[in-house]
């Protein structure tokens, strides 16, 4: 088996993905995936946990990148401006990953489990994001209500995204920002 070959991370991500796209997710083996990544299990267990983490890999990064963005923001912005400044710089990371990203929330969406486990994310990256607007000075209830919009946002952008390939989760981003901020304006 090719061990020392280079990208064992992302070999095992693409090998899983296409096993739970042919075979479901209760159907796939982490030996299958080790196998058809051409690997050891071994390997697949210096990467992941389990075989749900292979889908769930990056949240660690998307929390880091969003805490972030959310202190780099100016020190004038506004909690939900804050939070849009996070949103833009996570969406910037799906680049390129839109066929991917497509492929993964399909493989989610036809399993319980792995849908409550996408919430559970979800939840984390709005503490997340709380956390970090309330580091700026942001009180409660605002950094929550402004965090929870945002990850409100996020879901919403990201699955019309999947669904339109030609612009940019950025994009869908912004456009679903400004519907928020025309719902609430509405009286």
């Amino acid at each position: 088996m090719g061990r020392w070959e280079p990208n064992a991370c992302g070999r095992l991500e693409q090998a899983a993905l296409e096993l739970y796209g042919e075979r479901g997710f209760d159907g796939t083996t982490v030996a299958e995936i080790a196998g058809r990544a051409g690997l050891t299990e071994r390997t697949f267990f210096r990467h992941f946990a389990d075989k749900r983490e292979v889908l769930f890999a990056g949240s660690a990064m998307l929390h880091d990148l969003l805490t972030i963005a959310v202190a780099d923001a100016p020190a004038t912005a506004a909690p939900l401006e804050a939070t849009a400044a996070a949103l833009e710089a996570a969406g910037a990371v799906f680049a390129g990953r839109h066929d991917h990203s497509r492929r993964r929330q399909a493989v989610i969406d036809a399993n319980a489990e792995l849908r409550e486990r996408e919430l559970i994310k979800l939840a984390t990256l709005a503490g997340a994001l709380a956390g970090a607007l309330r580091r700026r000075g942001v009180p409660d209830p605002a950094a929550a209500l402004a965090a929870e919009a945002g990850i409100a946002v996020f879901k919403v952008a990201f699955e019309r995204w999947l669904g339109d390939g030609s612009r940019d989760l950025p994009h869908h981003i912004r456009e679903s920002l400004d519907e928020l901020r025309a719902v609430t304006a509405a009286r």
